[in-house]
């Protein structure tokens, strides 16, 4: 008897320190998220405005203006949408594509009628996307496709030839 209890004594000490260190991992992981969320959502922003705000400054601007207007590069700027999450046209209803982009607009009044009508572009955008099926979407040059029907769409709701390229930064087909 006496021997048992103390075989049982250190198995409880390991499984109390085990819980502790369990603990401890949980709390560092909680604080480190929310260190990553603090940082990407109010210090990133003011880093890239602090860095590469005098590249975009109206200065600049005024130098592309001047440039279209002799024949050369015009006003661009990227604008990034909300990621789309929708359900594929295909028979068995079991496919989902998952896309982010970047879209390429003309001018900054451009940019700014396409932030102003985001729930619109959004519409159109999944109205597409909801209409392809895997088959439609599996190819390079279906993809290629797909990014000049996005253009199109989009210049339809923004109401003239306003956007100019669309990127894909995240392409899901599952």
């Amino acid at each position: 008897m006496a021997e048992e209890d103390v075989q049982e004594a250190p198995k409880k000490k390991r499984s109390g320190l085990l819980k502790w260190l369990v603990i401890l991992a949980v709390i560092l992981g909680i604080l480190g998220a929310g260190g990553w969320y603090a940082y990407t959502k109010y210090f990133a922003g003011a880093v890239k405005d602090a860095g590469g705000g005098q590249e975009g400054t109206a200065g600049e601007h005024g130098k592309d203006e001047t440039q279209a207007k002799e024949g050369g590069q015009a006003f661009k700027d990227l604008i990034t949408l909300p990621t789309f999450v929708v359900n594929l046209a295909d028979p068995l209803g079991r496919r989902y594509l998952k896309l982010t982009m970047d879209v390429e607009v003309a001018d900054a009044k451009a940019a700014e009628e396409l932030n102003g009508s985001l729930p619109k572009v959004r519409d159109a955008v999944i109205l597409l996307l909801s209409s392809k099926s895997y088959q439609e979407l599996s190819t390079m040059e279906s993809k290629i496709a797909l990014k000049t029907e996005v253009v199109e769409r989009l210049n339809q709701v923004l109401g003239g030839p306003k956007v100019l390229h669309v990127y894909f930064t995240e392409m899901v087909v599952q």
